[in-house]
């Protein structure tokens, strides 16, 4: 019988790879770091140990070939998880991921599947700079054939990752590793996250606010500063980018007539951009103040701790963004 118990997103991981595992032995892991817990946090704790090295793949560093190699598995049978520990570097295996596996299904009229999921983890931080701190979410949720998720909570990142191994085709994985402390109440149970449906987290009337993974957690702290305030915030957090939950949204946004959309990427191009274009396409005749996006600007992540600070964004500014769109 299962029990609910708090458990941190990195162990949830953990625990959805390991269940997954063991139901279905066609389910495998590869990539870099596995056998180092500082590369992969304690996503892949015991999973070694427990399966094998036939099943648990320590890789040399040669993205586009692990990348590769997942892929050809997959059209074979097999259901291979990719992880990347800095997503920076899997632009190296951007050919084996847009070129072959998002179009695979297609262009073999929907009699094969390509069942492999791309695990992407951003670094931010820590004086990292501009080639270890990205995001690239906004990027492969342009390419049709990816499904893009990015879970802010333990719960939805066992859910999400159980759902993603059990996809018949491409899914983007995708975590902060700023996520990996915070806890949760997680069924022990299998269960799934339904991709492409996302959650409203708070209940309001005044503005909608729409953030995912980091940013939501963020935006969580910033919507009870604002209560206090006496500004009543709707927050939604999508959970998958693509698809995503364009009719929660969009009633969302019907009922408060204001939206503020919270993005850890880059503006131009955005996640942030497509839900402004939506709703603007959509539902403008209802908004009572222009759309607000709150995301990183359109420059590198500095190398500084001080100029980190102002890069990144946090509650406060959150806080701050509401306020604006709210005296409009």
């Amino acid at each position: 019988m299962s029990t609910d118990r708090k458990l941190q997103y990195s162990l949830a991981i953990n625990e959805a790879l390991r269940q997954m595992m063991d139901i279905d032995p066609s389910v495998f892991l590869i990539g870099q770091g596995l056998k180092s817990p500082w590369y992969v946090g304690n996503t892949a704790q015991g999973l070694l140990e427990r399966f094998g090295s036939q099943r648990v793949v320590d890789t040399p560093v040669s993205e586009n070939a692990i990348t590769g190699a997942a892929v050809g598995a997959a059209i074979i049978g097999m259901k291979p998880i990719v992880v990347h520990p800095r997503m920076d570097f899997l632009l190296y295996a951007i050919d084996p991921i847009i070129n072959e596996a998002a179009n695979w299904h297609y262009m073999n009229g929907g009699k094969t599947s390509v069942p492999v999921v791309i695990w992407g983890i951003i670094n931010r931080g820590g004086e990292q700079a501009a080639q270890h701190s990205q995001s690239f979410h906004a990027m492969f949720a342009h390419i049709p054939g990816l499904k893009v998720v990015m879970p802010s909570t333990p719960y939805d990142a066992k859910g999400l990752m159980i759902k993603a191994v059990r996809d018949p085709n491409p899914v983007i994985f995708i975590d902060d590793r700023w996520l990996y402390g915070c806890e949760d109440i997680v069924p022990e149970e299998v269960y799934e996250v339904e991709i492409g449906k996302g959650v409203v987290r708070r209940e309001g009337k005044d503005i909608t606010v729409v953030a995912v993974s980091f940013m939501a957690n963020e935006s969580m702290k910033a919507v009870w500063k604002l209560e206090k305030e006496g500004i009543d915030v709707e927050f939604i957090d999508p959970r998958t980018v693509k698809p995503i939950d364009q009719e929660l949204i969009v009633r969302s946004v019907m009922k408060t007539g204001r939206l503020l959309v919270v993005d850890g990427g880059w503006k131009t191009c955005g996640f942030a951009a497509e839900v402004s274009a939506m709703i603007s396409e959509s539902v403008f005749e209802y908004l009572k103040a222009p759309i607000k996006r709150l995301t990183l600007p359109d420059c590198p992540a500095p190398a500084s701790a001080e100029l980190e600070r102002v890069f990144y964004k946090y509650s406060g500014d959150i806080v701050e963004a509401v306020k604006q769109v709210c005296k409009k």
